[in-house]
Order: C-alpha cells, then sequence, then structure tokens
C-alpha cells in the first residue's frame, strides 16, 4: 500500500468571496517542495433521485448560465449556511418539482471535482412521495420530466444526461 505524502497550508490568501463559492490560493509544502493550490469553496449541496414509483425517476431541465445551454438533471441544490442535508433535500425537491416524500434514504456523499473543489454533494433517494405546487427561487426555472430508470439511463448511455452527479444518481438506482 502506499502512502501519499500529506501537503501542508504554509499560508492561504483569500482572492473572491462570492454569494456561491470563495477562491482562496494555498501555498503548500510537501517532501521540501513549494506548490500553490487553487482551492474553490462551497458549502456543499444536495442530490435527491425521486421515485414516485420503484420504476420511475423525476428529473428536471434547466438552463445552466456557466455551459450556455439546457441540461436534464435530477433536483438537487445548494445548502444553506447550517442547514442539515435533509432538511435541505426536501426544500430543494418541493422548490424544483413540488414533490413531497414521506420515506428519505441517504444513498451517498461525493464530491464533486475534489481537484479543486471542497464540495461535498449529499444524494438521497425520495419514495412514498405526492405532488403539490413547486415553490422555485427567483432565478429558477425548471421543467418536470417523469421517466423510468431504464430510460433515464438511456439518455445518459447517448449523451442526452451529461450531468455528473445526475449520472452518479442514476447509477445507484440501475
Amino acid at each position: 500500500m502506499t502512502l501519499f505524502t500529506r501537503q501542508h497550508r504554509v499560508a492561504s490568501k483569500l482572492v473572491y468571496q462570492g454569494q456561491i463559492i470563495n477562491l482562496r490560493v494555498d501555498d503548500v509544502s510537501t517532501n521540501n517542495n513549494s506548490v500553490t493550490r487553487e482551492v474553490i469553496e462551497h458549502i456543499g449541496g444536495v442530490v435527491i433521485a425521486c421515485q414516485p414509483e420503484p420504476s420511475l425517476v423525476v428529473l428536471v431541465k434547466q438552463y445552466r448560465y456557466s455551459i450556455d445551454r439546457d441540461l436534464i438533471e435530477l433536483p438537487a441544490g445548494r445548502l444553506d449556511e447550517g442547514e442539515n442535508p435533509l432538511s435541505a433535500a426536501k426544500r430543494e425537491l418541493k422548490e424544483e418539482t413540488g414533490y413531497q416524500a414521506k420515506a428519505w434514504h441517504q444513498l451517498v456523499q461525493m464530491y464533486s471535482a475534489p481537484g479543486f473543489c471542497d464540495e461535498l454533494l449529499y444524494l438521497y433517494q425520495a419514495r412514498e412521495v405526492t405532488l403539490a405546487e413547486k415553490t422555485p427561487d427567483h432565478d429558477e426555472e425548471t421543467e418536470v420530466i417523469v421517466i423510468p430508470v431504464k430510460e433515464a439511463w438511456h439518455k445518459v448511455l447517448n449523451g442526452q444526461i451529461c450531468d455528473a452527479k445526475t449520472i452518479a444518481g442514476l447509477a445507484m438506482l440501475i
């Protein structure tokens, strides 16, 4: 078993502080070497695999500014400061889809891009659902899509679904 040398932060500078992310630049030492690491700080988020029936999954189609296109995704969202991940999952599911669930199960925790970002995502499965009214954020527009899990996975394989957190979540349902 190979043990990798830990890197130790010697200095850190906050370069940007935003509403969603912060960017810091760290001077790091390891084995008499000095390197610079750029780190995106993110509070973390939740992803929800909502299943109105065992063979179905709820997806949302929404525009993503950073890539200038619509994506089909599992419902997801950012944690609020100090918020419990399960509470956030319940909030995000209602906001984006209108669905509410009685049965919740945490499937996994995963880092979205650990090479440069500390965002930790909590993936939940939601079952025993009822449909209410969506309560989207003021800057959020979603189209709700309910399809068979197998069809969603086919969309992954043919490139129609290319969002990493959604691919991971759907893989947990296959």
